[in-house]
This record gives structure tokens, sequence and C-alpha cells, in this order.
């Protein structure tokens, strides 16, 4: 027990005693009641801490004389002060009332009442910024966790979009979107998903949507994003908005002009509206801004191969090379640049570096096996088409080739089950049906060619291959004598390409067959009006070359001869291409004297150890399956909008019933 009597202002000590061991320290808090100044002594009861749960006696007992004389005395002066006791995990104070003093004046008993009120005051403010306090995330860490709304870390956007494009490659279209929605919520400021939400649902022919998402992705961002102008302006080309488009490209290179792939894709747009000058400008705008780029070097150089300016064409493609030498496509446009110019020693190493740059390219195989048939070289084509079909098994353009290296070196059936087999692999592929038509004609078969026929006209009736497939169908129906049905499949071809000249002159030897020799020269005089002629000068180069290759220093001292010059000489383009062909090093690949024939290449590619090392193939298990499929083909279309997906192993083949 530990008597403590003090008059002190401060009522509240606590205290540590030591145990007698000495690891453990018991704690006594106690309090002490303000007593009139008459009262000389006063006893406190001090209960230890540990003790407080146990107990259920009051923290604080006072006992008076007058307490123990009496204690039936009434509350008065000199009575008991009131101490509240305190209940375990109570939140609540302990009240301490001042009793009035007898000998104090007025003066002291205002000041103790105002003191006493002002203890009140402080102790209400106290406990109300106490609760006020718990309701803050900043004083109760715990509770942000699990109650505030905080934006997901930047990493939950990127694991997403990778989500995203798995589902899309499975073709789940419905899931990808949901997760794009999301992303647009949590983070409206990024561009990435919105272009991809555009694009699955322009996969899935929803414009008007894909089109609302771009506008939307444009305005949360500011109209600062590139890529949603991009694709928007890719959208409205597709849906023959030639105006918008132009006006969304040219959003896009405002938002940033290193955008390589806006300069480039309105580049393409002013070449399929015949403004070659205008895609001239952009491409070179393209590289003056982001510098060298192999799509950009790849398509001037197809435009200077148009423009038969082979030395021109050569050295742009060697620039796309440089830029990226595992672009497979400008290898393969440069090897196709060679074939034309019957360079087949240049064509071949060229084709030999395109597939080292991309083994499972499918185009490479068919180019090169096309290529190796046509010089002759039956046996290695076929081989060729072979490793492609088996790199690349759901390709059916593969087997179409194929099929028809076989019915020309072999034998029709065997043409057709391969002719069946890509069929099958995709239904609506207008240039399979196309091709077997063709050959049942050949085979005398005009019911099934008509079908054949009739098929590709009704997966699209609009497509370069329907205009082709209406073609020759016309030449059929002339040949058997249908002269009035053969007219019309004329016409409707020319209505969908009008710059064919095949089939101009088809139908002006018709005529001319017919005896109707005015109706055919009609016919040419009508080809000759429509012809859309582009015209395309060689002058671009002068300004051209000091942009791709600033360390031509003889074409450099040209052009500044030339800089007051308000006339350019005939001869300065002469002049440019001979410096320009003095710098090229086409890395013994060019033209060559040697027999096209030889199947060897002077590189010393191997191609079966090429295959058994890089692609893990057997050569001499390259034969395709050929067996043909239990069922036979159906007579009716029952969708006539069937795809094939990804997770279908088999789709059936619906041809079109004759009216």
């Amino acid at each position: 027990m530990h008597t403590i009597c003090s008059s002190s202002s401060n009522p509240s000590f606590t205290l540590f005693t030591p145990n007698q061991n000495s690891n453990h320290y018991f704690k006594f808090s106690f309090k002490i009641s303000l007593l009139p100044l008459q009262s000389t002594s006063c006893y406190l009861t001090v209960t230890p801490c540990s003790s407080l749960k146990e107990s259920s006696t009051p923290l604080l007992e006072r006992k008076s004389p007058a307490s123990d004389s009496s204690d039936n005395t009434g509350p008065g002066e000199n009575s008991s002060i009131l101490v509240s006791k305190e209940e375990p995990n109570s939140e609540k104070t302990l009240i301490v009332r001042r009793p009035v003093m007898d000998n104090s004046g007025k003066e002291s008993d205002d000041k103790e009442r105002e003191e006493a009120e002002d203890e009140l005051k402080s102790s209400a403010i106290d406990a109300g910024l106490t609760e006020f306090a718990k309701k803050m995330p900043m004083f109760a860490p715990e509770r942000v966790d699990s109650d505030s709304k905080e934006k997901p870390l930047t990493v939950n956007l990127d694991l997403a979009l990778y989500r995203v494009k798995v589902l899309t490659r499975n073709f789940k279209y419905k899931q990808a979107e949901e997760i794009l929605q999301k992303c647009i919520y949590y983070w409206p400021e990024d561009g990435r998903p919105y272009v991809a939400l555009g694009k699955i649902l322009s996969k899935q022919s929803k414009t008007a949507e894909a089109r609302a998402v771009y506008e939307k992705g444009c305005q949360a961002t500011q109209g600062e994003n590139s890529y949603i102008w991009q694709c928007w302006a890719v959208l409205e080309k597709k849906l023959g908005n030639i105006r918008k488009a132009r006006e969304l490209f040219d959003a896009s290179t405002v938002a940033d002009k290193r955008h390589v792939a806006a300069w480039h894709g309105w580049a393409v747009l002013e070449l399929k509206q015949g403004n070659v000058k205008k895609a001239r400008n952009l491409l070179v705008k393209g590289l003056k801004y982001c510098g060298g780029n192999e799509y950009i070097y790849q398509t001037l150089a197809l435009l200077e191969a148009r423009a038969n300016r082979y030395q021109q064409a050569r050295y742009l493609f060697k620039q796309a090379t440089k830029c990226n030498s595992r672009s497979c496509a400008s290898w393969l446009a440069w090897a196709q640049l060679e074939m034309q110019q019957e360079n087949n020693c240049a064509a071949r190493q060229l084709f030999e570096k395109a597939v080292q740059a991309s083994p499972k390219n499918r185009f490479v195989w068919h180019v090169w096996g096309v290529f190796e048939a046509n010089m002759g070289n039956v046996d290695k084509g076929r081989k060729l088409l072979k490793i492609g079909h088996a790199l690349n098994p759901r390709d059916p353009v593969l087997l179409q080739s194929l099929a028809l290296l076989e019915y020309k070196h072999s034998t029709a059936n065997l043409a057709r089950v391969l002719f069946r087999r890509a069929s099958e692999l995709d239904p609506r592929h207008q240039p399979v049906w196309f091709a077997w038509g063709w050959m049942e004609w050949k085979e005398g078969n005009i019911s099934t060619a008509r079908e054949f026929y009739q098929r590709v006209l009704f997966i699209s009736s609009t497509s370069e291959s329907a205009a082709r497939c209406l073609q020759a169908w016309g030449v059929l129906e002339q040949r058997i004598g249908n002269l009035s049905a053969a007219r019309r499949l004329f016409r409707s071809s020319l209505n969908i390409n009008s710059q064919s000249y095949v089939t101009w002159m088809t139908w002006a030897s018709l005529e001319e067959d017919q005896g109707n020799s005015v109706r055919a020269e009609e016919i040419r005089d009508l080809y000759f009006q429509q012809r859309t002629e582009v015209v395309d000068d060689g002058s671009w180069v002068m300004g051209f070359l000091d942009i791709i290759d600033p360390a031509l220093d003889s074409v450099k001292r040209l052009l500044k001869l030339d800089q007051n010059s308000n006339r350019m000489p005939h001869n300065l383009l002469e002049k440019i291409t001979r410096a320009t062909d003095n710098s090229i090093d086409i890395e013994s690949i060019g033209p060559s004297s040697s027999d096209g024939n030889e199947v060897e290449s002077e590189s010393g590619f191997d191609l079966d150890a090429f295959i058994r090392e890089r692609l893990h193939l057997d050569p001499s298990k390259l034969e395709v399956q050929l067996d043909a499929p239990q069922n036979s083909l159906p007579k009716r279309i029952k969708s006539p909008r069937r795809l094939w997906r990804a997770d279908k192993r088999s789709t059936k083949v619906y041809p079109l019933s004759t009216p």
C-alpha cells in the first residue's frame, strides 16, 4: 500500500516498480482526488493494472474520517468526491469535479469554475477529434487496402493487354471486350485499350462501334495519341471514306510526326487513288522525320520498279534490307524484281536469304516453289511447296499451287484431291474454287466448272477474283457458243475492274470473230478512253537521294551546282543515276550470265540441311497426306457465312447449288 497526499494540480501519476524478478515490471496507475483545503489527510488505494480485468472494484476509493465515522451522511461540502467506475475497454475518461472551498473568496470560486469548464470543453473537443481521426485513412493505414478505391498499377494494364491478345488469337472476342472495357475504366488516358478494342470490333464488322471507340479514345487522350488517329484512318479507308481517312491520317501526323505507320498508310492510300506524286512526298516526309524505315524503302523501290528504273529500285531494296536484315518482305520483293529481269541466279540467292530471315513464312516458299517450277525444276518446285505446306498446314494457297503443278505434270485426279483439301481448309477462298473450276473446264466438265465459278461469285461479287472469274466464265461460254451469255459476263467483269486489258481485248476478239469489226473497234476505243494513265516523272530523285543517303558526296555536289537554276538539265537525272549506280554494292546479287535452270545455288545453300537443322523437318517425309475425305460434298449450302475457327479441327464444304 502506498499512500500519497498532494495538492498538486496534476491528478494522474504512473509508477513503475521493479519486482524481485528483474525481467518483469509492474505498472501502477492511480489518480488523486482534490479535496478541500480543510482536509489534512487522504487515503488512496492503488490497484495494480494486472488485476483490473479480474477485479470489479473501483480504481480509486477515498476514505475520509467523516465517512469512517458515519456512513449515512449525505452529500455536502466535505462529502466524498464522486468517482465513476471504469469498465474494461471503455473509452470514457475520468471526470473529477472540484468541491467548493469554504475559505475561498468569490474571485477564487469563479476562477475554479472557469478552469473546470475549460477542462470539460477541452475533453469534449479531444474526444471529437479522436472520433474524426479514426475515420481518416491517413490515421488508419489498415483501411486503405480494403476500403479505398485506388487505380491499380500499370503492370496490370500490360498483363491485361497480353491476355486480350491471347483471347483474340483464339477468337474469344466477348471476353476480350470485357477486359478492355475495364482497362478503359481504370486507365482512360492510355490509348492502347482503345486501339485494341477498335481492332476487335473491326474484325467483327462492327464498324459503328469501332468508330465510336476511336472517337472516345481521341477525346480521352486530348488528340495527342497518333495510334488512335491512324487506326481510325485505316478503318475509314476500308469503308471507302477517302476524304475522312485523309483528315485522320493528317491528324495522326500532327499528333506525332515520327509515327511512321501514319506516313506510310497515307502514302498507300494516295497510291491506290493514283496520286503517285503525293504518295512520294509523303514517303519522303516519313523518312525525313522518322529516319530509315524498311516499309518506306520497300514501297519506294516498288514504285521505281513500276517506272522501269531498276537501278534505283535495287538501291532502295538494299536500304530496306539494311534497316532490317530479317525483313522477309523486302528480300522477297527484291527477288521478284530480279525474276522479272530474268536474273535467275540473283533471284535464287535472294530467296535463300528470305527463308533464312523468316523460315516459316508461307509467301517465300510459295513464290520460290512457283519460280523453280516455271524454270523447269519441277521436282524442286514441288519440294518447296511441300515444305511450305508442312510449316503452314492451314494455308490453302500452297495446296492450290501444288494442285496446279500436279495437274500440269501429273494427273487430274491427284490435283482434285489437293483442290478438295484446300477448299476444306478455307471454304471462302475464291482463288481455290476459281482454279478448280478452270481445271474442270480444261477436262471437259462444263457443268462442274460452272458450279465452281458460281461458288466464287457467291462468296463475293465485287472482288478482283470475281472479276477474273467472270472473264474466264465468259471465255467458257464463248467456246461452247453461248455468245449472249459471254457478252453479259464480260460486261459484268468490266463493271468490277474497268482497267483489265485482257477482258477488253477478249470481248473485242469475240466481236471480230462474229464479223462485227465496227463493234470490236468501238470496244478498243472505249478501253483507251477510260484507261487511267499514271504519269510518273523522275525528277523527285534529285531531292530524295539527298535525304536518304547524305553520304553521297557526288550527288550533293551535283545538287549544289544546280541550286540557282530554274530549269533542270535533261541529263541531270542520268548523272544522278550513274552516281547512284556507283554507290550500289549488291554483294554479288545482280545480272547473271549463267544458265537460269541451274538448281544449285552459287552461294552453296544446302536446302536439306537447312530444313533439318532450322525447321526440324525430315526431307524424306514431306509427302502430303493425299487421302480423300470420306464424306462427299453436300449439294446445298447450309451457311454461306460460315468461317473456319482455330478451335475447330474440321470444316465442311458447302458448294453452291445451281439454279
